[in-house]
């Protein structure tokens, strides 16, 4: 079985890391969404730098992220994207949507 996690490192800095696919996607699912609902930071940074593999489940769960980020009113950037969702992004056309931190 796959390991990954999402935490908050710090108030408004979350991480996410390990193997991103169909095993792991629900519970990171679960955990993101608490932890985005219960932050008390109005702006919110999604660390990428520790993912080790992405399938596009990956990016699914930054479309969801950023949407539970706009519906608690909070503003969302990711940074550290691992190039295997750069690809998957940019071949289904989302690369523009994501809020990329230089």
């Amino acid at each position: 079985m796959s390991q990954a996690s999402i935490t908050e490192r710090s108030t408004g800095q979350l991480q996410l890391a390990g193997v991103l696919d169909y095993s792991t996607g629900p519970q990171l699912r679960e955990q993101g969404a608490r932890l985005i609902a219960s932050s008390s930071a109005a702006r919110l940074s999604l660390d990428c730098n520790a993912v080790e593999k992405s399938s596009s489940v990956g990016l699914a769960l930054l479309l969801a992220f950023m949407r539970d980020a706009r519906k608690a009113g909070r503003e969302l950037t990711i940074s550290g994207l691992p190039d295997d969702m750069r690809e998957i992004a940019q071949v289904s056309g989302l690369l523009e949507l994501l809020p990329l931190q230089s």
